[in-house]
């Protein structure tokens, strides 16, 4: 069976647990392995507990063909940290990458809402006069097209679901396609 890497904040959710079981059971009913990062055995009284949270999950991005990135924005208008650098990780290794946002407005709209933005000579400026990326993507375009050219297009609800870190519609689209294609890709290795 072919095993996917499930990175995302909701890592952080009071009852990240379920949600991991939960993600880890819609693999299983489309013919995938699901590698939940809480999944990892760390103690957490443990001297280097982060270095071990790190390689432990590095260890579960080694072992998997594909990523599901959750990247509906978190604590603030753009995706997690911690994810971001996951997806980059399985891109740079040539593995399959996939992504959700249970957000669908775009990075711009976003920044707008979320701190002083300005218009000025065509451009988005924010507070401390910073460009705001604007070319009408989802986040940053280096995740869009890292997930365009590694996988497929960021999956999106066309309007925000009432709970954005429950409503896992958008992830089982992404397991969906991940199950077709590392199908297909398995098919065509045995050929």
């Amino acid at each position: 069976m072919t095993r996917v890497y499930l990175a995302g904040p909701d890592l952080f959710v009071h009852d990240a647990v379920n949600i991991g079981r939960r993600k880890v059971e819609l693999c299983a009913r489309h013919g995938l392995i699901g590698l939940y990062p809480l999944d990892n055995a760390i103690d957490p009284a443990a001297k280097d507990t982060s270095l071990r949270i790190y390689r432990g999950n590095e260890n579960m991005m080694m072992e998997a063909d594909a990523i599901i990135a959750n990247l509906t924005p978190f604590r603030g208008p753009g995706a997690d940290a911690g994810t971001v650098y996951e997806l980059g990780y399985m891109a740079g290794r040539g593995k399959l990458c996939l992504g959700y946002s249970n957000d669908p407005s775009s990075y711009a709209d976003r920044m707008r809402k979320f701190s002083d933005v300005n218009s000025r000579d065509g451009r988005l400026i924010d507070a401390l006069g910073l460009t705001v990326e604007d070319f009408g993507l989802s986040d940053n375009l280096m995740m869009i097209h890292a997930l365009d050219l590694h996988g497929c297009a960021l999956v999106t609800p066309r309007q925000a679901p009432v709970d954005i870190w429950h409503d896992l519609t958008a992830f089982e689209t992404c397991v969906r396609m991940a199950a077709g294609r590392l199908a297909s890709t398995h098919a065509g290795a045995k050929s």
